[in-house]
C-alpha cells in the first residue's frame, strides 16, 4: 500500500496537469509489479506560499514522497523509486526544458508497528485488481 503525495508550487495549476501527473505515477507504480493496485493512493498538494532559490514567483517544484508499508526488499525500493521518478520526469521533461523547475522525489518506510489500516475499496474493485 503506498502513498504517493505530491507537494507542488502552486504557480504549476496553470502550468501542468496535476491530475495528469497523478494518474501516470499511479499508472508507474502499479507496472512495477511491486505494489498492489488497489492499494495505491496517489495525491497532490499545491503549496501556495513557497520560496525557491532566489525567490523568483516563476521558479517552480514537484516534490514527491512515497510512503511504503514494510516488506519489500532493497531492489524492489529501487525499482519502485525509479519507475515513478522516471514517469514523474517524462510528464515534466517538456516543462523543464523551457522553465525555472525542480523536481524530487523520496522514498519512505513506514514503520508497521505505528501504522493502522482499514479499508473497504476492495469490494467496489474489479476482482483483476485484488
Amino acid at each position: 500500500m503506498p502513498h504517493i503525495v505530491i507537494d507542488y508550487s502552486a504557480n504549476l495549476d496553470d502550468q501542468l496537469d496535476m491530475h495528469g501527473l497523478c494518474l501516470a505515477l499511479k499508472d508507474a507504480a502499479a507496472a512495477t509489479g511491486v505494489f498492489p493496485a488497489a492499494g495505491i493512493r496517489v495525491r497532490a498538494h499545491a503549496a501556495h506560499h513557497s520560496v525557491i532559490a532566489d525567490g523568483d514567483k516563476k521558479h517552480g517544484f514537484i516534490d514527491i514522497v512515497i510512503r511504503l508499508a514494510a516488506g519489500r526488499t532493497e531492489d524492489q525500493k529501487i525499482c519502485a523509486t525509479d519507475a515513478v521518478f522516471d514517469a514523474a520526469k517524462i510528464f515534466t521533461a517538456d516543462h523543464m526544458a523551457h522553465h525555472p523547475f525542480m523536481l524530487s522525489l523520496e522514498l519512505r518506510d513506514i514503520d508497521p508497528e505505528h501504522s493502522r489500516k482499514t479499508s473497504s475499496i476492495r469490494n467496489y474493485l474489479p476482482p483483476e485488481m485484488h
